[in-house]
């Protein structure tokens, strides 16, 4: 029996899209064991990943720091990985390639630059979509992709009984309104102006909720909905899974819950502008859909309205 390292440190949306790429790695290493390299905030998260025997720490402290770096190495080097499958593919996953396997081709460590389209530079192949550079990535690897389109992240779920009787969700709708304070060009400003319309006009069918995350929590104030906590904190991630998973929909600035909602199978619409497109970050799915516009502050309330009310039933 193999050990086969894969590497993927993050971020959330980016976990969700790797799913199926996983479960392609692990279908076709039956007989090996499946060991995962990944950053703190989802390590734990990993553990409960069905494809993976065991989850291994990075840090992610500087490369000057070379006591880290050694004791990294040296944990990763005990394993004898026979095969590597670079699904982050930074300039982080290259310097440990450097490290590890300095000579290796695909046939070893498997990333987009040593599956590389003949002809085609890192920069252009990237303008593709995330689940396309996957599948050309695995493929060019020798594995069979069945999944790796199609990802499912219902194994990151929990049981979340308690903390749905506590706020009495039944039919409800998911807002995430929220944004990183330095990509503020993704949030759309006509969350409060949508949930009136919808109290209105479904005759408060649905509770409207926001699930903030740790550093949101003061924020959700400005929003006329319910905030979902737990206990005071925020829902962690197998929570905030659930909670998407059990909505009758989600609108979502394209974040990572939007990536959550697209690849847990739930309905919903995510509001993009022109940081990006939907067709980059492979969000589109049977149940989830993007609305595309150049200006997000031009995005109206009625348009919004009305495409939300054509998917919700």
């Amino acid at each position: 029996m193999s050990n086969i390292l894969i590497i993927k440190h993050g971020s959330l949306g980016d976990i969700a899209q790797a799913s199926g790429a996983i479960q392609d790695i692990y279908e076709n290493h039956k007989d090996n064991e499946i060991h995962l390299l990944t950053t703190k905030p989802y390590f734990d998260l990993f553990k409960k990943n069905p494809y993976i025997s065991n989850v291994i720490l990075d840090k992610r402290l500087s490369k000057l720091n070379l006591i880290y770096l050694y004791s990294l190495m040296r944990s990763i080097k005990k394993y004898n990985f026979t095969k590597v499958y670079d699904l982050q593919n930074s300039s982080r996953t290259s310097f440990y390639k450097r490290i590890l396997f300095p000579k290796a081709s695909s046939d070893i460590w498997s990333s987009t630059e040593t599956t590389l389209p003949k002809g085609k530079n890192k920069n252009d192949f990237d303008k593709d979509s995330v689940l396309e550079r996957f599948e050309y990535q695995l493929k060019s690897s020798g594995i069979n992709t069945v999944h790796t389109n199609n990802p499912d992240f219902k194994w990151s779920s929990s049981d979340i009984t308690q903390i749905k009787d506590f706020y009495e969700l039944d039919k409800y709708i998911v807002l995430f309104p929220f944004c990183s304070p330095h990509l503020s060009i993704k949030m759309w400003p006509y969350y409060n102006d949508l949930i009136n319309k919808v109290n209105e006009k479904f005759n408060n069918e649905y509770k409207l909720v926001v699930a903030p995350g740790p550093k949101e929590i003061k924020e959700a104030s400005n929003f006329n909905a319910l905030a979902i906590l737990d206990n005071g904190k925020a829902l962690d991630i197998s929570q905030l899974s659930s909670l998407i998973k059990d909505s009758s929909f989600v609108i979502a600035n394209d974040t990572g819950p939007a990536h959550m909602t697209a690849h847990l199978g739930s309905k919903g619409i995510a509001l993009f502008g022109a940081h990006t497109t939907a067709h980059k970050v492979s969000i589109e799915r049977e149940n989830f859909k993007a609305i595309q516009v150049s200006d997000l502050s031009k995005l109206s309330v009625d348009k919004v309205f009305e495409r939300m009310s054509n998917l919700i039933f």
